[in-house]
């Protein structure tokens, strides 16, 4: 018996916008735009959950991102780049390791953190590497830190955060 091939189909970010601007998807409907993908994610409960639009195929649903200035400084309401990007993970802990750092290492967000409930410890992601290795963006620098350490938002290097203070 034949196998049935699958086929997938990429979307930009405009093809998106257009989907809500439609009424396909609604503004508060639990997709993500991640490297193309349409993207089932966790459901946000504050009404103020903003979207980061990362270049012509991602526009990510960080559950924080730090960025500058005002909300009236970002025309569209959405901004393009953020100082930090953190995401809290437990059932999203693989997409949040697997193609949302490549999203926003490619377009050069510094720092990327990641509260994994699962593990009890902060993975950061730092220095996004400015060449893609086999067709795909990374992080040169991945440390995991566990609930005793400290670390400083690169934004604010003397901020002092404790890791046991991001975790439940």
């Amino acid at each position: 018996m034949a196998s049935l091939r699958i086929r997938t189909r990429r979307w930009t970010r405009q093809e998106y916008d257009r989907l809500i601007e439609i009424g396909v998807l609604q503004e508060d409907d639990p997709i993500e735009l991640i490297e193309g993908r349409l993207v089932v994610a966790e459901p946000k409960q504050d009404p103020h959950a903003r979207t980061v639009e990362l270049g012509p195929d991602s526009a990510p649903e960080p559950d924080v991102s730090v960025v500058r200035g005002t909300p009236r400084d970002a025309p569209s309401g959405h901004p393009t780049t953020a100082a930090l990007v953190v995401e809290i993970a437990d059932s999203t802990l693989r997409s949040d390791r697997g193609p949302k750092p490549r999203a926003y290492a490619r377009v050069g967000i510094a720092d990327y953190w990641i509260v994994s409930l699962i593990d009890r410890a902060l993975e950061v992601d730092r220095e996004p590497s400015g060449r893609e290795v086999r067709g795909r963006a990374r992080y040169t620098s991945v440390e995991t830190l566990g609930a005793d350490a400290t670390l400083a938002p690169l934004a604010a290097p003397h901020a002092r955060i404790s890791v046991a203070d991001l975790l439940p």
